[in-house]
């Protein structure tokens, strides 16, 4: 992903080559200086003879670092830019991958686990092309042509110089395994504790109900801890190498000034060239010290490129065939034939449906009832196709749900839940969520006919009014009644209600049932509900039970059937009745 930014990378690396080339030059220049000098003193020069040579050495030691500095923030600027560039293409990548990813994967991953990894690995991940990708340039070329350029000048000396690399990389790799598997652990643990924070803070005012403040915080305290001492541990690894790498490299550099100097007593080389030495170590030094940060680095992309990866690899289960085509829609005609499923987690039970046949077109309305578990919600979530059939097929219009698009279909289908999501937006925007091009006009008839238009106008900012985070400003039916006209101002031709009156009052129900019927003969409709008062006018009511089709019919003709449904409609209409025994089978 970095080497898709060409320019920049080559910037990057063509003034990390010219950086190091003339940090190189510093040590030779030191060392001619320290011999024009000590040759200076040998013949007594005068001291304006002197001081000319050293303002010129010390000009041009100027002169190169100031270039190897400008270079250096060169290379820096370019490889943070193409980092930054690098985690704001995953980001989009993540989430979008999230965006397509199939419910099924949802029902098994917690959220905290993908907010974790769409933040804490990316950033694991973009510090890479900096701390390892340009720094494995500086110093495989510090180290490569630094000793090539003292084998060149001293091959005892280099030898010497250069003793303590073999250690030093036998320790980089060590330690890399060791902090690879420690990542990983603390990425695990830090995704657990994203979550222990997500769902406390979701779930607040549960929190604050129930006194239990805390019994949150030593749950939280515990998965820090946890975290911590993943963290102490690592720290801990880290300076242990880091110390032991530094140890190693001021042996070898007291070796080279104490046989060096021996060399130099000896007369075997100059003064200059053991000054020239030392002050290549003392550059080394620099990519030593490095190590560490590297070898983490190093540790910590993999660890994290790991986990982001094994989400941006994944297909979604639910997704669109090569030749899919858009839905077209002619008449709206919904129809499931002999539908089979069954959920990859459930292992109770062979199916959670079975056989399940109907059909509902436009200015028709099903009804579905049953106990809770019997398959209801399943059936819903079957048509905007979040889950595929194992059996059977469903259509529209004659055309199977799996051979069309799946943004066609779901323009086409819409649902209602029981627990309706409210984003933190205007209530305009929460209204035009579905058609974001809609007019003022159609947001306001889906508010009057969804029974929520005067709660709007009653407040301040009226259809620009802010909504609170998962709409806590609202009521759970104020909630509800703004999901139906969400629903409404998308136009959906097939309007599925899963229990999505369940907070709204009798009265309240009636008056959106009575706006619903003008629109009717343009949907097909089906409703999902446990009141029987929500559904009792439907064109045909199916009782469902363990999955299963065991009642079918109107209302009159299920009540004269006498069987499931009727003791269900006597326990609603006559609460003191002997009849959840009737009900429950």
């Amino acid at each position: 992903m970095a080497f898709q930014h060409r320019i920049r990378m080559t910037i990057a690396i063509v003034a990390t080559f010219v950086a190091v080339t003339f940090q190189l030059f510093i040590p030779q220049l030191l060392g001619q200086s320290v011999d024009q000098a000590y040759t200076l003193f040998q013949r007594g020069a005068g001291g304006a003879e002197a001081q000319q040579v050293l303002l010129i050495s010390a000009a041009l030691l100027f002169a190169v670092s100031v270039l190897r500095g400008v270079f250096t923030m060169l290379h820096n600027y370019q490889a943070e830019a193409v980092g930054q560039t690098v985690g704001y293409e995953l980001r989009l990548a993540i989430y979008e991958k999230i965006q397509r990813l199939s419910f099924s994967y949802h029902d098994r991953v917690h959220s905290g686990d993908l907010i974790t990894r769409g933040m804490l690995d990316i950033e694991g991940v973009r510090l890479f092309v900096n701390t390892g990708i340009i720094r494995l340039f500086v110093l495989t070329v510090l180290i490569g042509v630094g000793s090539y350029l003292m084998l060149r000048s001293n091959v005892l000396l280099a030898l010497v110089a250069l003793s303590f690399v073999p250690f030093v990389g036998w320790r980089a790799v060590v330690t890399r395994l060791r902090l690879r598997k420690g990542w990983l652990r603390l990425q695990e643990r830090l995704g657990v504790l994203t979550r222990v924070m997500e769902e406390n803070l979701g779930g607040i005012r549960v929190v604050r109900a129930f006194a239990a403040q805390g019994y949150e915080m030593n749950k939280f305290d515990r998965a820090s801890r946890r975290a911590f001492r993943l963290t102490l541990h690592r720290i801990g690894l880290q300076v242990r190498n880091g110390t032991a790498m530094s140890f190693a490299y001021f042996v070898a550099m007291g070796l080279v000034l104490l046989i060096g100097g021996r060399m130099t007593l000896a007369g075997e080389i100059t003064v200059g060239r053991l000054t020239e030495f030392l002050a290549f170590m003392q550059i080394l030094q620099m990519p030593v010290r490095q190590l560490g940060p590297l070898v983490n680095s190093f540790a910590r992309a993999t660890t994290s490129g790991e986990r982001l990866f094994a989400v941006l690899d994944l297909e979604p289960d639910i997704r669109d065939k090569p030749d899919a085509h858009d839905l077209e829609l002619t008449e709206g005609r919904l129809r499931f034939e002999r539908v089979d499923f069954k959920y990859e987690r459930n292992d109770a039970r062979e199916h959670a449906l079975n056989d399940i046949s109907f059909e509902v077109g436009p200015g028709e309305t099903l009804g579905i009832v049953g106990p809770p578990g019997s398959g209801k919600s399943t059936i819903a979530h079957l048509i905007p196709r979040f889950y595929d059939v194992s059996g059977g097929r469903i259509t529209i219009d004659g055309q199977d749900i799996r051979e069309v698009t799946l943004k066609s279909l779901r323009q086409a289908v819409g649902l209602i839940q029981q627990d309706s999501f409210i984003f933190t937006a205007r209530l305009e925007n929460n209204l035009a969520y579905g058609n974001p091009w809609a007019e003022q006009t159609h947001i306001e008839w889906a508010a009057e006919v969804s029974q929520l238009h005067n709660y709007i106008e009653q407040l301040p900012k009226r259809y620009r009014t802010l909504v609170g985070e998962r709409g806590v400003s609202l009521s759970g039916g104020q909630r509800q009644r703004l999901a139906i006209a969400r629903m409404l101002v998308q136009q959906s031709p097939i309007m599925i209600f899963d229990d999505s009156t369940a907070a709204i009052d009798a009265g309240t129900e009636q008056r959106i049932r009575e706006g619903l019927s003008q629109i009717a003969h343009r949907h097909a409709t089906i409703i999902i509900a446990h009141r029987l008062s929500s559904l009792m006018h439907a064109d045909e009511i199916l009782f469902v039970d363990d999955g299963r089709i065991v009642e079918r019919g109107t209302h009159n003709e299920l009540v004269e059937l006498g069987g499931r449904y009727r003791a269900l409609y006597e326990l609603q209409s006559n609460p003191d009745a002997d009849s959840f025994e009737g009900i429950a089978g």
